[in-house]
């Protein structure tokens, strides 16, 4: 009698036990790594955000660009203007490989450099009025809902006037006052510096009231109450337990403050008090379209589009940000 066959299939299909199996790690996300995630599935945020680095980019290396692309910003061209209507030889304004955006009426002066230029005064403005609304609005704002009582009262009612104050006459008063040399800058750093200021300071407030609002809100939260339960101070709580939860709202406030602060640029520059000439500004070159508009609209349409588009993508961008900064967003 033969021996039964030995089975090898037996062994290959013996239960593997659970604990066999190695365990896969469970991987955690920190918030920000949760908020890029969800601005990563944002196409349309995530177009603006490219838009605003390309912005930059070609603001910080103007001069590089129009070297190679361009002619000085000041630089005048007559043989490029009609002697008889003042306008731009050709179409569109005198657009060709030389001229990429056409030439100014008049003077001839290359409107793709100049574009390019005022960006720069722009985006400086901007970011700096934005930095400083920011740092005392974070400041103000977050000593008020977490300090409460007369400090408060105080800043909220500084809140309530300056909401209510004329900024755009204010800063033309300003500007006709100012003299042509101050601490060290002349002309159009002078008026710069002015609305860096007058700007950043009369656009606190609204950040001011957002962070108010969130430290009210934190204060009274479980993981305070324990800090201050421990022993801990009011500067310790303030700056390490609801400054890191405020982050988020600032910077989305950041982002959203800044397109602001270009329409505000431009219009003080449409209205005379930006920049000095012959300085680049956007809202000056639209200024200076006005009166001629209908012979020579190229000249109207090529800095306003260029505004709309920079405050278009700053505010795709915003949005996105505060979407994607949510915890209560899907």
């Amino acid at each position: 009698m033969t021996a039964p066959l030995h089975d090898a299939s037996a062994e290959t299909s013996a239960p593997v036990s659970v604990a066999d199996v190695p365990a896969k790690a469970i991987e955690g996300r920190s918030p920000g790594r949760i908020a890029w995630m969800r601005l990563k599935r944002d196409k349309v945020a995530l177009t603006g955000g490219v838009v605003v680095i390309l912005l930059i980019l070609v603001a910080v290396f103007a001069p590089q660009i129009v070297s190679l692309l361009g002619h000085p910003p000041n630089e005048f061209h007559e043989d490029m203007i009609d002697p008889d209507l003042g306008t731009p030889i050709g179409s569109f304004g005198g657009v060709s490989s030389d001229f990429l955006l056409g030439v100014e009426p008049t003077n001839g002066r290359d409107v793709f450099s100049r574009i390019l230029y005022g960006a720069r005064i722009s985006l400086v403005v901007a970011f700096l009025a934005a930095f400083v609304s920011v740092v005392l609005g974070s400041l103000l704002g977050a000593l008020a809902g977490f300090l409460g009582g007369w400090v408060d009262a105080v800043i909220s009612r500084v809140m309530d006037l300056l909401l209510a104050f004329p900024q755009l006459l204010f800063t033309i008063a300003l500007v006709s006052v100012v003299p042509n040399s101050l601490w060290g800058f002349e002309g159009s750093g002078v008026r710069m510096g002015v609305l860096i200021v007058v700007i950043g300071f009369f656009g606190w407030p609204y950040i001011g009231r957002i962070v108010r609002g969130q430290t009210i809100s934190l204060r009274e939260r479980e993981y305070v109450e324990a800090a201050r339960s421990l022993g801990a101070g009011r500067g310790y709580i303030l700056i390490k337990e609801l400054l890191p939860n405020l982050i988020a709202p600032i910077l989305v406030y950041s982002t959203l403050i800044i397109p602001t602060n270009i329409l505000t640029e431009a219009a003080l520059s449409f209205l005379g008090a930006g920049v000095k000439p012959p300085t680049a500004s956007w809202g000056k070159m639209l200024s200076d379209a006005v009166p001629i508009y209908q012979d020579d609209p190229m000249y109207m349409v090529v800095p306003g589009i260029t505004i709309f588009i920079t405050v278009l993508a700053f505010n795709l961008f915003g949005d996105g940000l505060r979407d994607a900064l949510d915890p209560k967003g899907s």
